[in-house]
């Protein structure tokens, strides 16, 4: 099992391998610490546990030598089947950080899941906090590889809210959100990577 974990900073472009780390931007927008903290806090306890989506995804070739040369890795065991192969790999494999981006590539619509849920319990807890204003961070990233994904896969994600929180920090409330997706095998049911990510709503 592999785990990545990264925080993006200064929207610099990174090698795929390359472990992300930094500071959060402070931004200009300042305001005093929410009106109804308290209402907001039971908010954020009721979404715990709540779905936030399931969803297959075919991962294909082309996507995965662009997201490399987007991060501007020079490897070839993204762009050539058999130094893939040499390298230990099935086939082609995923960047670290591809699992974070890959519903936007592969997801087709009449492959999607029938059963998925519906609603949107980030947009429940988000929508009251930004109505008075404030800052929405990306916060931490977290990649838990189980296997490698390469290219041929069919993954299939399950996701759901597994921690909301508020802190006090000089004088203003910060939310902190936490979701995590967890992507399995389409044919085995295996779990191949579970993503995890943290955002951050600052009054």
């Amino acid at each position: 099992m592999t785990r990545y974990r990264w925080r993006r900073i200064d929207g610099r472009s990174v090698s795929a391998i390359t472990a992300w780390s930094g500071i959060e931007a402070e931004g200009d927008r300042r305001l005093t610490v929410a009106d109804g903290a308290a209402s907001q806090a039971d908010v954020l306890k009721d979404i715990i546990g709540q779905p936030t989506g399931k969803s297959k995804v075919v991962v294909e070739r082309g996507p995965i030598q662009h997201f490399a040369d987007a991060v501007l890795s020079t490897s070839p065991i993204y762009h050539n089947p058999e130094a893939a192969r040499q390298a230990g790999f099935e086939d082609i494999p995923a960047p670290p950080t591809w699992s974070f981006a890959m519903e936007f590539a592969g997801k087709f619509e009449e492959l999607q899941p029938t059963d998925a849920p519906t609603g949107n319990p980030l947009a429940k807890a988000i929508g009251p906090l930004m109505a008075k204003g404030g800052l929405i961070l990306h916060g931490e990233q977290e990649f838990i590889y189980h296997r490698p994904v390469v290219v041929g896969d069919v993954l299939v994600s399950e996701g759901k809210i597994v921690d909301a929180y508020q802190k006090e920090s000089k004088g203003r409330t910060m939310s902190f959100i936490v979701q995590e997706t967890n992507w399995t095998d389409d044919k085995t049911g295996e779990p191949v990577v579970t993503t995890r990510f943290n955002l951050i709503h600052r009054a």
